[in-house]
């Protein structure tokens, strides 16, 4: 593994950045757009926007990006204000196409959430039977494919590089959802994510019977206020927002709420099992921060690695929110600055140089297996694989509010807290009404003080150290309820004692031995939880004290659990209930997180 080196100049730092305006008005006057309705193996057609350069003189690789947002604006004379990831795509020339996915918009078909890749109809042949037709019928191509697409179209492009048309020869999902069930937008080790999913299936969710233009007059979701926190709690059980709000207009918030076990509905939505013998070139992209889908790319590089190793591959890993890459400078989150535009610096030594070279033949950018954006010393990193190597550790909890590499003595000790459902710990020190994407790095001295929040801290650290790649805690407790959530926090505390959140991650405690088959909390007795959050890539400065914390609410990120086992969705707010929760931090019982520990470079 080596720093990568930051370029004084690249291929692209002498191009002029267009006003929104400018590039617009560049699309119209280089490209002809046309509209087509392409006909798929089952007979469904999938209406398709192609915009193709006026000069012929050369021919392009197609561009594909498959949504279920829109492909808007609608009708040959209305134009997109820009075409492509990013301006340079435009400039450089590529045929770009557009598609409304199955069964949305003015697409035919039936939308399927997340559509099963064993279905005999999937993603996999819909982008393959709209590569063969493109191929044939759009002309000047140079007979290349690629597919691009962030969240939702993140999972078609890596859907559309399963048994890949020919002609697909570069691939980039970015933030995409592979299993929602696991760590993606629904549930997060069986909690439910609840602002998140509110938020987007309160403006996505009806399902439609014949293709149709988007709803010009559409309103969004009145929340009536910008409290979020006190929205969620006069709510009261999930089952009221169908009764009070989605009125059961909206299948796939239902479904969210009808399957709360990893159960066939969901397994056969995920997509990992799948990412076998990819033969595209593939580039995928997620943020340290995106709140949304920081799992998918995660999970996604890991079965690629798995099961298609000779698959040519890289993650990028950066500092940033869902999308965020796409968009802005990438040089700051909230308070935290990075000091370095790194969505720019990407878009233009990475994602562009990518496509170029694998479908125009242009010069190799000999992209590294891993290039990860380390947070603290905000830096790019070079890895030759993800997780990186490196020694194994952990953090142990010590008595006292004490963390420490070294493992407590004695026996018997704990710390204990009461956690009230009526009384949830935020997720933020502040008024917001959704999911302020800020959350994954603000300050959590809110939190600190709290009696319902256990709260460890190192003392200042004597040199850096360098934690990469997945957290593991492990947590020793015993509770007065029959269910429980326990949310662990890595947090780095700053000499002025900020406390930046690193990364926080519920665990639901029924499903401690099995995602499948949810197992009721026995009170009084000694219970282990162990489970995986997200991977970091995080320096903690010489100076700086690494923190932990441990509670039982995360509201309204995550639904509020009444501490009684059970239907959670369909429980009365009457069975919601205080509990006590004892962590264990001795000798025979050393609660911990296990990272791995890099080389300083």
């Amino acid at each position: 593994m080596a720093l990568l080196l930051l370029p004084l100049l690249t291929l692209l730092a002498q191009a002029q950045s267009m006003t929104p305006a400018a590039l617009g008005e560049y699309v119209k006057a280089n490209y002809t757009k046309y509209e087509h309705r392409i006909p798929m193996r089952d007979g469904k057609r999938l209406f398709t926007s192609i915009y193709v350069p006026k000069d012929a003189s050369r021919s392009y690789p197609l561009l594909l990006n498959r949504t279920p947002y829109s492909v808007a604006p609608y009708g040959v004379d209305k134009y997109r204000s820009n075409l492509g990831p990013n301006e340079q795509f435009a400039k450089s020339g590529y045929i770009f196409v557009y598609q409304d996915v199955r069964g949305r918009y003015m697409s035919e078909g039936e939308f399927v959430e997340m559509t099963p890749h064993q279905n005999t109809i999937n993603e996999s042949t819909d982008t393959f039977d709209t590569i063969a037709w493109l191929v044939k019928h759009v002309q000047p191509n140079n007979g290349k494919a690629g597919i691009v697409g962030i969240s939702y179209p993140g999972f078609y492009a890596a859907a559309g590089m399963i048994n890949a048309h020919p002609a697909l020869k570069a691939a980039s999902p970015q933030a995409p959802i592979i299993d929602l069930f696991k760590g993606d937008d629904a549930y997060h080790n069986g909690a439910f994510y609840l602002t998140a999913n509110f938020g987007f299936y309160a403006f996505f969710g009806k399902k439609k019977t014949e293709p149709e233009l988007p709803d010009a007059n559409a309103r969004r979701f009145d929340f009536g206020t910008r409290d979020g926190y006190d929205f969620y709690k006069r709510l009261g059980p999930l089952s009221n927002a169908d009764e009070k709000f989605f009125k059961r207009e909206s299948p796939y918030w239902t479904d969210l709420l009808n399957h709360t076990t990893y159960d066939e509905f969901w397994k056969v939505r995920n997509l990992a099992p799948h990412i076998k013998n990819i033969s595209p070139a593939v580039l995928t992209v997620g943020g340290w921060y995106d709140a949304e889908d920081l799992a998918g790319p995660l999970r996604l590089d890991s079965a690629l690695s798995q099961k298609s190793p000779a698959t040519k591959r890289t993650l990028v890993m950066g500092p940033w929110v869902h999308g965020g890459w796409a968009r802005g400078e990438g040089d700051k989150l909230g308070q935290v600055s990075f000091n370095f535009k790194t969505s720019q610096w990407f878009r233009e030594n990475v994602e562009f140089p990518f496509f170029e070279f694998h479908l125009k033949e242009k010069p190799d950018p000999r992209l590294s297996r891993a290039i990860v954006f380390e947070t603290g010393t905000n830096r790019w990193r070079n890895f030759d694989q993800w997780p990186p190597k490196g020694s194994a550790e952990k953090l142990y909890l010590h008595p006292n509010g004490k963390v420490a590499l070294t493992a407590p003595q004695g026996a018997g000790m704990f710390s204990e807290y009461t956690a009230d459902p009526a009384k949830p710990v935020p997720f933020v020190g502040y008024t917001t009404l959704g999911m302020s994407q800020e959350y994954m790095v603000s300050d959590q001295r809110f939190a600190s003080t709290r009696p319902d929040v256990l709260t460890f801290a190192s003392e200042p650290l004597e040199e850096d150290l360098i934690v990469a790649g997945p957290l593991q805690p492990k947590l020793f407790l015993e509770s007065t309820a029959t269910d429980a959530d326990f949310i662990v926090k890595l947090i780095d505390v700053y000499p002025d004692d900020t406390q930046q959140l690193l990364r926080g991650e519920p665990f639901r405690a029924k499903f401690r031995e099995s995602m499948e088959t949810p197992k009721p909390i026995e009170p009084g007795k000694l219970f282990e939880l162990n489970y995986t959050m997200p991977d970091i890539c995080h320096v903690f400065r010489r100076g700086h004290r690494i923190m932990v914390q441990v509670q039982s609410s995360w509201f309204p990120l995550v639904d509020l659990n009444p501490q009684r086992f059970g239907d959670i969705p369909n429980m009365k707010a009457s069975e919601f209930q205080k509990a006590t929760h004892k962590l264990f931090t001795n000798a025979d019982k050393p609660s911990s997180i296990s990272f791995v520990k890099i080389a300083i470079e």
